[in-house]
C-alpha cells in the first residue's frame, strides 16, 4: 500500500462517491434556499399569529385601557366646579373597576376625586406628572410614588388644557389590577401559556405567573412598536420558554405572551425543515447505497484480484481466482487476463530456467577448462623448475606456479559453488593457506596456522586480487619467517561495517631492511590493494614477526556473517 495519506483519495470509491455527492448538490442547495423562504415565512407568520393570540388573551385589559382612556378625554373639559367630586363619585359608582378618579391641578394639587386621595407634596415633581404635561398624551404608571388604593393598582393620567392652550393639570383614574387579569383560556393560546402586562420599562403590572416571565431584552419596546410584535427567548426556571411582546395601549403599556418553546413550534417546524431534511436524507441513502454498492460489486472483487496479483509476485503463478464466476463481465475480464498472463509468465519462466540452466552449465564447464589450463600450466612450470640449478630462477619459478596455482583454485570454487557469481571467503582461505603451507612442508620444518575467517560472500572480480595478495604474504613469511626454523602463521580477515581487513601475521624474527625492502613482492600486494581500492602495510607485531595487513571497502554484494569464524589450527 502507498503510505501517502492522499492516495485514498483517488481510489474507485472515493471518487464515485464525489462524483454523487457533485451530481445531488444542487439539489440540496435549492433545498437550502427553499427552507430558508420557508423558515422567513413561518417566522413571519408565527409572529404575527403569536401577537395576535397575546392580544385577544388581554382584550378585557385593553377594553378597559382603552375605556378609561375615553372615559379621562371626555371629563377632562368639564372635571372643574363644586359639582366636580359628585360627578366623579357618581361615575365610579355605574362603571365597575375603577377604585378613583382624580382632578390634579397644574402644581399637582387635588381639584377634586371621586375618593380620598392620600397627600403627596412632590406630585408635581413625579415622572408621570411631569409625562402627562410634556407629552400631552396618556400616562399608564404602576409606581404614582404613593398608594392610590388599598389594593394593587395602576394610574392612567391624561393632561387638561385650558381655554388658552396651556397646561392646566391632569386626570387620572385609578384602575385595579385586578380587574386587567388577562384571560389564558382562549382557543388560540398555546397550551400552557402565560400572559402578562407591562409597562414601557419593562415592569410587569400583572401577570397570571411569575414563575413564566424573564426581564425583556434591552431595545424590546422600540422592536415591538417598530413591528408590532417581538419574539425572543430565555430560560426561565431552567426551561426555554418563547416570549411575544405586542403593544396594548400606545406606548405605554404592553402584552407579554409567554409559551414553553419545544410545544410551541413543534409543529411549526415539521414543514420548514422537511425541505432540507428531506434533500438530506436524500443525499446520504443515495452516498450510502453508492459506497456499499461501489463495495459490493467492484472494490471487493478489486481487492480479491490485488491478493491475487499479490501471490504471483511471490511467485505463485499456479493460483486461479476461484471465484470469478460470481464477479461482473468487466472484472471477470480482468481475472481471466490475469489467469492468462499468469500462464505465459509459467511458460517463459520455465524457459528462461531452462536457459539460465544451460548458461550455468556451460560457465560451469568453462570455469572447469580454465582450472584445468592453469594446473597444467602449473604442472609445466614445476617441471621447469625442478630443470633449473639456479636457486634464483627455482625460487622466481616456485612464486609463479604458486600465483597460477591460486589462480587455478579460484576457478575451481566458482565451478564448484552454488552460485557463479560469488564465493564464500573463508572456506577459500583456508583451502589456499592449507595448500600454500602443505607444499612448502615437504622441503623444511612445519609450519601451524592459526585461521580466523568471518564469512563474506564475493565475487571473483575482487577474489583474485585478494588471492593473490594472500599468497604473495604467506609466501614472503615462508621464505624469511619460517626457512629452516618453522613457526606460526596467522590469518585473521573481519568486516566490520564499511571496510573488511586481511591481516597475516608470522612470528619470525623481522629485520628494519625486511620492513623497508621494495621487492617484487611488495610491488605485487601494493598493485593488489590498490586494485581493491584499498591500501596496505608492514609492521613488526608483538611476536617480533611481521604482519600484513590489507584494509578495503568491504564489497556491496556481499552478506557478512555476525559470528566469527571457526578457529582452526593445524
Amino acid at each position: 500500500m502507498n503510505g501517502d495519506p492522499w492516495a485514498s483519495l483517488g481510489t474507485i470509491r472515493v471518487r464515485l462517491i464525489a462524483a454523487m455527492a457533485a451530481a445531488l448538490l444542487p439539489v440540496l442547495v435549492l433545498g437550502a434556499i427553499q427552507t430558508g423562504l420557508a423558515f422567513n415565512h413561518e417566522a413571519q407568520r408565527v409572529r404575527e399569529t403569536l401577537g395576535s393570540a397575546a392580544q385577544r388573551s388581554a382584550a378585557d385589559a385593553r377594553a378597559r385601557m382603552e375605556s378609561a382612556h375615553i372615559l379621562l378625554e371626555t371629563l377632562a373639559p368639564g372635571s372643574v366646579g363644586f359639582s366636580c367630586a359628585q360627578r366623579l363619585a357618581e361615575i365610579t359608582e355605574r362603571i365597575p373597576g375603577y377604585d378613583n378618579l382624580i382632578r390634579f391641578d397644574r402644581q399637582g394639587r387635588v381639584a377634586c376625586a371621586a375618593g380620598s386621595v392620600p397627600p403627596d407634596s412632590d406630585r408635581a415633581d413625579r415622572p408621570w406628572f411631569r409625562q402627562a404635561r410634556e407629552s400631552g398624551e396618556l400616562v399608564v404608571t404602576r409606581d404614582p410614588g404613593v398608594a392610590y388604593a388599598d389594593t394593587p393598582a395602576l394610574m392612567a393620567v391624561v393632561p387638561t388644557y385650558a381655554a388658552n392652550g396651556r397646561f392646566d393639570g391632569a386626570l387620572a383614574a385609578v384602575v385595579a389590577l385586578s380587574s386587567l387579569q388577562p384571560n389564558t383560556t382562549g382557543a388560540a393560546l398555546p397550551e400552557g401559556s402565560e400572559v402578562a402586562l407591562v409597562d414601557a420599562a419593562g415592569k410587569y403590572l400583572s401577570l397570571t405567573d411569575a414563575k413564566a416571565f424573564a426581564a425583556p431584552p434591552e431595545g424590546w419596546q422600540g422592536r415591538t412598536l417598530s413591528a408590532g410584535s417581538y419574539v425572543w427567548y430565555a430560560q426561565v426556571g431552567g426551561q426555554r420558554r418563547v416570549h411575544i411582546a405586542a403593544p396594548l395601549v400606545g406606548e405605554s403599556l404592553f402584552v407579554i405572551l409567554s409559551a414553553e418553546s419545544p410545544g410551541l413550534f413543534s409543529w411549526a417546524r415539521l414543514n420548514p425543515l422537511s425541505g432540507l431534511v428531506l434533500p438530506l436524507l436524500t443525499f446520504a441513502v443515495v452516498l450510502g447505497s453508492v459506497f456499499v454498492a461501489v463495495d459490493r460489486v467492484v472494490v471487493r472483487w478489486l481487492i480479491y484480484l490485488q491478493r491475487i496479483a499479490a501471490l504471483y509476485g511471490r511467485g505463485r503463478l499456479t493460483v486461479r481466482p476461484a471465484q470469478a464466476e460470481d464477479m461482473p463481465l468487466e472484472i471477470r475480464d480482468l481475472a481471466e487476463a490475469m489467469e492468462n498472463m499468469a500462464d505465459a509468465i509459467v511458460g517463459r519462466d520455465a524457459s528462461l530456467r531452462d536457459s539460465l540452466a544451460q548458461k550455468d552449465a556451460l560457465l560451469r564447464e568453462i570455469h572447469h577448462r580454465v582450472k584445468n589450463n592453469l594446473q597444467v600450466i602449473s604442472s609445466l612450470l614445476s617441471m621447469q623448475q625442478r630443470a633449473l640449478t639456479d636457486p634464483g630462477a627455482r625460487a622466481a619459478m616456485s612464486d609463479t606456479r604458486q600465483r597460477i596455482s591460486a589462480l587455478a583454485l579460484v576457478y575451481r570454487a566458482l565451478y564448484q559453488g552454488p552460485d557463479l557469481k560469488h564465493v564464500d571467503l573463508r572456506p577459500f582461505l583456508e583451502e589456499l593457506t592449507a595448500q600454500l603451507v602443505a607444499g612448502e612442508s615437504l622441503h623444511g620444518p612445519a609450519v601451524r596456522t592459526e585461521l580466523h575467517v568471518d564469512r563474506l560472500m564475493i565475487d571473483p572480480d575482487q577474489l583474485a586480487p585478494l588471492a593473490l595478495f594472500a599468497v604473495e604474504a604467506i609466501t614472503n613469511a615462508q621464505k624469511h619467517a619460517f626457512a629452516g626454523r618453522g613457526g606460526a602463521l596467522s590469518v585473521d580477515f573481519r568486516v566490520g561495517g564499511d571496510e573488511a581487513v586481511l591481516e597475516i601475521a608470522d612470528d619470525g624474527v623481522a629485520s628494519d631492511q625486511a620492513l623497508a625492502g621494495a621487492g617484487v613482492g611488495r610491488t605485487l600486494m601494493t598493485a593488489f590493494a590498490r586494485q581493491l581500492r584499498g591500501r596496505s602495510e608492514l609492521i613488526r607485531n608483538a611476536a617480533g614477526g611481521v604482519t600484513v595487513r590489507l584494509v578495503f571497502p568491504t564489497p556491496n554484494s556481499s552478506a557478512s556473517d555476525p559470528e566469527d569464524g571457526n578457529q582452526q589450527v593445524a
